[in-house]
């Protein structure tokens, strides 16, 4: 993979812009260079715009390197990124496996950039050859999402190392559900991959979904690409403090994973009671996917009884489906004995 001929030339050729935190290393007395506040400390300054504490400690968690890691409003802030970095609007285009996370086309969209959609199997498995028949030399950008949104599983392995294979631009693995998943990160690849991005997030796993913090890991080159074009404090200092402390308790967040986990199995063990209930499809998410007799109405019923599911009837290969989130046993014990009363 050539980096340099991916990259969009006046990205390329950026000088972007200089903050005063970022002209300056370490710790000082007297700072009078920002034009802040005086009072008010520690608010009053502007925060890391490399957020380098934070990044340690993720860095001891994820096994990755500080200079491999980029923190975003959200995942939302990278995946817009990358369109921004790697994609000449009305001239290049990426491609998505659909059904997926909608976000990829919204940014695409946003950037006119074409989204080229490839259908998974009618089971939700991916086809590799199939994606790579929708590249051309326009297409910089491949997005794999798994475990998949809306369906829920993890894509094969195999299938998404021959892309990485065979492609030779960037290849997106969103892992936001990695967590519930039995299988390994795609982490553990990143050094053997330069054209590798991976994603994950705080919002599931650890909880913290109103913090709006995503992470993308990459090689230092991408990262360097991503700091570059990011608006300069785009993680505030209330946000990189908070983090840093929820993150010390790793063991917590695990024990939450293996309690969704343990609630998943009794939301599909109790959903497969129902006589609505058509298909459940596997999952290695902290949701289930469920085909009913009428997606419409069962929604809009469990939206009068206060109860929100997300409506999946109009995507590709859902039709009829909910897609329901394991929520805690008195939440789930709720949702099947109003889905009993439908009935």
């Amino acid at each position: 993979m050539n980096l340099k001929e991916l990259v969009r030339a006046n990205i390329y050729n950026l000088k972007p812009y200089s903050c005063a935190r970022s002209e300056f290393k370490g710790e000082a007395s007297v700072y009078l260079d920002a034009n802040e506040n005086p009072l008010n400390a520690p608010y009053n300054r502007y925060p890391d715009p490399l957020q380098q504490d934070l990044k340690d400690k993720v860095s001891q968690i994820k096994g990755v390197g500080t200079e491999k890691i980029f923190f975003g409003n959200g995942s939302d802030e990278a995946i817009d990124l990358i369109f921004r970095i790697f994609c000449e609007p009305g001239t290049d285009n990426a491609v998505a496996i659909d059904p997926t996370y909608g976000m990829y086309q919204v940014c695409a969209d946003i950037n006119n950039v074409e989204y080229r959609k490839v259908l998974l199997n009618n089971d939700y498995t991916l086809d590799a050859k199939r994606v790579l028949a929708k590249v051309d030399n326009h297409t910089k950008v491949v997005f794999l999402c798994s475990p998949n949104n809306p369906t829920g599983n993890d894509l094969d392995v195999k299938e998404m190392e021959y892309i990485l294979d065979h492609f030779d631009g960037i290849v997106v693995i969103d892992e936001a559900y990695i967590d519930f998943s039995s299988r390994k990160s795609f982490l553990l690849q990143l050094d053997a991959r330069p054209n590798l991005i991976v994603f994950q997030t705080f919002s599931k796993a650890w909880g913290l979904a109103a913090v709006r913090l995503g992470m993308a890991f990459a090689s230092p080159e991408i990262i360097a690409l991503f700091n570059k074009v990011k608006y300069p404090y785009n993680i505030n200092l209330l946000t990189q403090f908070f983090v840093g402390e929820e993150i010390k308790n790793v063991k917590r967040k695990d024990e939450w994973v293996d309690m969704i986990l343990v609630q998943r199995t009794k939301l599909i063990k109790q959903l497969k009671t129902l006589p609505m209930v058509r298909k459940i499809y596997p999952t290695e998410a902290n949701f289930v996917l469920v085909q009913v007799d009428d997606a419409n109405t069962t929604y809009n019923y469990l939206v009068e009884k206060g109860m929100i599911v997300r409506n999946r009837n109009n995507i590709s290969l859902c039709l009829g489906c909910l897609r329901i989130t394991v929520g805690t046993a008195r939440e789930n014990t709720a949702l099947i004995d109003a889905l009993n009363k439908m009935n």
